[in-house]
């Protein structure tokens, strides 16, 4: 009963938007409403940067600078130069791919704790309405956790929800890499849930890295939980297009670009993508050329693309959905702009379909025990031979 009482909702949310599609300009902004504002360019401090010539040349430009002309870059400054940058521009320095790893980890340190001294002065404004209050205790104390002793902040962005990634291990080291791509929901105030740890991307990446130092304790890894996008909320009508999708995708591809740079595993990172994260994934996937990536997703509404080959020859593409997740429910169709098309775990869609045997739900894909956390490390590793099959 459950089950179809959802679909029914998710039905309506596409032919809600249909009809807001054609219903004029009244519909159409209160569609809009609903909808979030996406992040596409350079973060605060960048026009500054780019006018800044303090050190006697020009600084790359953020928006334009691609990550080996930026590692370049650096690669060339004075320590005394770098520690300038990161102090000046914070915000520049730390979302810069391509930028040293343990620069970028001190000027987002410096980023969040400004950006949490600016929370905790407007929650002592008295004149402050209690909703608003809440939210500014809420964001200095989402800052403060992500300042705690050992916390790698890769990125982060203040602006709207707020975006923030995390690396747990040694990313420069590491001879394994893998990038996780959540779905909706996922912001600075969602990034790392103490309630429910394994609905965050923080708490998936904790239990992959775990996973594969069991099955591989000698293998050097690194785990990016990587919020780089703003994602849909709820069910509205981001949900079932690809705007944020697209406005997303070719931020992963800037965070692949860099770590190129950056770090230098054995083979390309994988990427995990989860739930609306698909749909990115399955927009950047044609862009990945070279060395294979293997590309893993999950609870997938889709991915934009009809079969595993649009991809292109880059992707290796596993795909698995548990029997209880209620995104089997969505209509998997692709109408205009609404819906994201195929469901990657058909048997005639080109993905590998692996066992996510024991997972329970939308968000249990990481939980311990499951056969998909098991295959989600086996696949990061190489270990393809232990990776188990859905059977039925």
């Amino acid at each position: 009963m459950q089950r179809r009482r959802l679909k029914r909702i998710l039905i309506g949310a596409f032919a809600t938007c249909a009809v807001l599609a054609d219903a004029g300009a009244a519909a159409a902004q209160a569609a809009a409403s609903n909808e979030q504002v996406v992040i596409t360019t350079p973060p605060t401090g960048s026009s500054a940067w780019v006018k800044d010539h303090s050190l006697g040349r020009s600084l790359p430009n953020p928006a334009t600078a691609d990550a080996a002309t930026v590692a370049t870059f650096f690669a060339s400054l004075t320590p005394a130069q770098q520690d300038q940058l990161v102090r000046e521009y914070p915000l520049v320095v730390g979302n810069l791919d391509g930028a040293p790893l343990q620069l970028r980890y001190r000027a987002n340190a410096l980023a969040i704790t400004a950006d949490r001294d600016q929370a905790k002065a407007q929650a002592a404004d008295p004149k402050l309405d209690p909703a608003s209050h809440a939210l500014a205790v809420s964001r200095a104390n989402d800052c403060q956790a992500l300042l705690a002793p050992g916390r790698q902040i890769l990125a982060f962005d203040p602006r709207g929800r707020g975006l923030v990634s995390e690396v747990f291990g040694d990313l420069a080291t590491a001879d394994r890499v893998s990038v996780i791509v959540p779905g909706s929901d996922t912001d600075l105030g969602h990034f790392d849930r103490t309630d429910d740890p394994l609905r965050s991307p923080a708490g998936m990446a904790r239990a992959l890295q775990a996973e594969e130092g069991r099955q591989s304790p000698g293998t050097s890894t690194a785990v990016i939980a990587w919020t780089g996008y703003v994602t849909p909320v709820g069910l509205g009508p981001d949900a079932v297009t690809s705007r944020l999708a697209e406005a997303g995708a070719p931020r992963l591809e800037r965070l692949l670009d860099g770590l190129k740079q950056t770090s230098h595993p054995v083979a390309p990172p994988a990427l995990l993508c989860h739930s609306y994260g698909t749909v990115v994934c399955g927009i950047a996937g044609p862009t990945l050329h070279g060395a294979t990536t293997d590309m893993v997703v999950f609870g997938s509404p889709g991915m934009g693309v009809s079969d595993a080959g649009e991809l292109g020859s880059g992707v290796h593409l596993w795909a698995t959905r548990d029997s209880t997740d209620w995104i089997g429910d969505v209509p998997y169709v692709e109408v205009g702009n609404l819906g994201h098309g195929a469901d990657p775990t058909s048997s005639d869609f080109g993905a590998e379909e692996i066992s996510s045997a024991g997972a329970v739900g939308h968000t249990g894909y990481f939980a311990a025990g499951t056969a998909s956390l098991h295959n989600f490390a086996a696949i990061a590793l190489g270990a393809y031979q232990n990776v188990s099959y859905r059977t039925s």
